[in-house]
């Protein structure tokens, strides 16, 4: 009986081992440089452009991380899940990709006809009536498909080094082509828009060539083996991406055809205000594996320990951004952004972004619990939030925006509370899937 335990126990530990190892600080990196590359392309592509010039860029990047990781997302989870599991029973994971391409195929064709039929719109109203612009968009979701899988089967097979070169590749290259553009004088904005669209391609191509995206033949794979959570972890990835994204595409469409640099300041605050959330990001990888270790041993009352210091670093993230944006933001986003949005707005545009981490973080300690279903609805209800506070707020362009930011993002903590909670009390016990699953939900990217 002890010996079968220990095997057991051993077992779980060499799960753990192979889906998440220490490496994963890499991750972090990688995420630290995807943020720092961000904020560096808004820079250079307004000094290169100009404000009013870069509108279309602005309302290109927004769209892009709306769409791209909420439907791309949980099929790098699921992939990530399920190579993990195959790797532990010492099976090769061909069979789960060839499994998921097709599907990554129908995910992108769907979104991609979406795009299509509103290209009308989109081009006219959205991109300033540059085409080329709504090509770029295209180009982006069959660039972050390749992209997304990359990630899921690195993660799956354990190359977390690899993981970090295309999540960090992706915004050097953002930023590496936007500069060269700049130097040698280029003003055209579809360049800068086909900067954007491309920039993951190379990352994918790097870690390509290393082999970090070979495996090996293995069982054939069934759809259950893919796909047990994948419909609600679709629902709730599509939905929070949206949110994430939801206020500058709500000013871009409320503003009037006049108002292009109102658009371009409003994004500058938004990314300025989600320095905390990329932060949130690069931490919480780097805990991936004490949480997925805890999560192994079926050890509840340690999870909870874990959680709540997480949650209370999340806090503290949260009110430091906050203060700082209330106390120092417009000063910061004159010297970085030439200025544009007053305290207010960049303070309630924190408060929202520190919530929205809040309901994040307690979103996957729901999905860890096995709660995914009520991870899409909590995302559901605070796009509903969004809307109607959009709809029915102040006049004022910039207030019914962020009033609508900081409401959503409280209704949707409420929700997960709620749920988390009731979880608990049931005596749900997270597992190494679950956790994995629950961690790599990460719906901010660019």
């Amino acid at each position: 009986m002890n010996s079968e335990s220990d095997r057991g126990d051993g077992n779980r530990i060499d799960t753990v081992k192979a889906a998440v190892p220490e490496g994963t600080v890499p991750v972090g990196i990688g995420l630290l440089v995807a943020g720092i590359a961000s904020y560096a392309f808004f820079k250079v592509g307004q000094q290169a452009l100009g404000q009013e010039a870069f509108k279309p860029i602005v309302a290109l990047w927004f769209a892009t991380f709306a769409l791209a990781p909420g439907f791309f997302m949980p099929i790098e989870q699921e992939v990530g899940r399920a190579l993990a599991h195959r790797r532990a029973l010492g099976q090769g994971g061909r069979p789960v990709i060839r499994k998921v391409v097709p599907l990554a195929v129908i995910f992108g064709v769907t979104v991609s006809a979406l795009v299509l039929a509103g290209s009308p719109w989109l081009t006219r109203d959205f991109f300033e009536d540059y085409w080329v612009v709504t090509i770029a968009l295209l180009v982006a979701f069959a660039a972050y498909a390749p992209t997304h899988l990359a990630r899921g089967i690195c993660s799956g097979s354990g190359r977390f080094v690899d993981y970090g070169i295309v999540m960090g590749m992706d915004g050097a290259t953002r930023i590496i082509g936007c500069v060269i553009l700049w130097l040698i004088g280029v003003k055209v904005v579809g360049a800068y828009a086909m900067v954007v669209a491309v920039a993951p391609l190379l990352g994918v191509g790097i870690v390509f060539a290393r082999g970090a995206l070979r495996t090996d033949d293995g069982p054939p794979a069934s759809w259950s083996e893919i796909t047990p959570n994948l419909g609600w972890l679709l629902g709730g990835s599509v939905l929070a991406a949206a949110l994430v994204n939801a206020a500058p595409i709500g000013v871009d469409v409320l503003a009037d055809s006049g108002q292009a640099e109102l658009v371009t300041r409003f994004g500058n605050g938004v990314i300025l205000a989600r320095v905390p959330l990329f932060l949130f990001q690069a931490i919480q990888a780097a805990l991936l594996p004490r949480l997925a270790r805890l999560a192994a041993h079926g050890d509840l009352t340690e999870f909870r320990v874990a959680f709540r210091r997480l949650l209370v670093a999340v806090i503290g993230i949260g009110v430091l951004g906050v203060g700082g944006s209330a106390i120092i933001g417009p000063k910061v986003l004159e010297v970085v952004y030439e200025g544009g949005l007053d305290r207010r707005t960049l303070t309630l545009l924190a408060l929202g972004s520190a919530l929205y981490m809040l309901a994040l973080g307690t979103s996957q300690a729901v999905i860890a619990l096995h709660g995914h279903k009520w991870v899409t609805v909590g995302w559901a209800v605070a796009m509903t939030v969004f809307v109607l506070v959009t709809w029915l707020g102040a006049d004022d362009l910039y207030l019914r925006v962020e009033l609508a930011a900081v409401t959503s993002s409280a209704a949707a903590l409420a929700v997960f509370a709620v749920a988390l909670r009731s979880r608990m009390a049931s005596g749900d016990v997270p597992d190494t899937e679950s956790v994995i699953e629950a961690l790599t939900e990460r719906p901010l990217e660019g």
